[in-house]
């Protein structure tokens, strides 16, 4: 995809956000390009709220520090993780031979180091059913590697694991007396590299949130609300 001939107007705005998170190349990037657009250009975003899920996800990553790979996952290759919540930042990132306004920047979960000199990057997730979305989380961890392999300071690291380590709930147990505790299904859901596939995905999204506004997602619940809301209250 080339780049929009406004490619620096995206960066013009008071709230322009230059960095671009590997989340967001999932969840945002498969959800409304008109928000998407709005988050980047001026900083306006929907408040979302998980307490739940980010105090269980703190959990899960605090469980495995410092742990050997093998208690992480039987599959891993020998190593141990080195660090957690740690975060990542990539050189500006090039569409096409050119150089953009853009770099990606995020927080990884778990950082591992392996006995061969390469590391790996792994996702934990709080899932409410064990299902595989790994496809889905694909591009967010590719992101990480790629800042990892493509850093704005140091030097470049070798990536050669990506995966989710995948938790869920299974059973309650226990009783006042003694307390509770929850049994829980966990999956290793390993991700194949494909830095093919993000520099597409980068370059679609560089292209959308560099370009003009986009036309309003008629499915996207944020765009509806706006909408009623202002032809109840006008532009109040």
């Amino acid at each position: 995809m080339a780049t929009s001939s406004s490619a620096q107007s995206s960066t013009s705005g008071k709230n322009a956000r230059a960095f671009i998170s590997p989340s967001d190349l999932t969840f945002a990037w498969d959800g409304c390009h008109r928000c998407l657009w709005l988050k980047y250009n001026h900083g306006v975003s929907a408040p979302l709220f998980m307490p739940l899920v980010g105090e269980l996800s703190a959990l899960q990553e605090a469980h495995f520090d410092n742990a050997d790979a093998k208690s992480v996952a039987p599959a891993l290759p020998a190593g141990r993780v080195r660090d957690r919540g740690g975060w990542v930042k990539s050189r500006p990132i090039e569409v096409q031979g050119r150089e953009t306004p853009y770099a990606i920047r995020g927080k990884y979960d778990l950082l591992m180091d392996f006995d061969d000199g390469t590391i790996g990057i792994i996702d934990c997730k709080f899932q409410g059913r064990d299902t595989d979305k790994s496809d889905f989380y694909a591009a967010q961890l590719e992101a990480y590697a790629y800042a990892l392999e493509n850093p704005a300071q140091g030097d470049p690291q070798m990536v050669s694991v990506l995966g989710l380590l995948v938790w869920s709930p299974k059973s309650p147990q226990g009783n006042p007396a003694d307390g509770y505790h929850l049994n829980l299904n966990w999956s290793w859901r390993p991700i194949e590299r494909n830095p093919a596939a993000l520099t597409r995905r980068l370059g679609d999204f560089i292209y959308v949130i560099s370009g003009t506004t986009p036309e309003r997602d008629s499915g996207c619940e944020q765009c509806r609300y706006i909408s009623q809301r202002r032809e109840i209250f006008g532009n109040e």
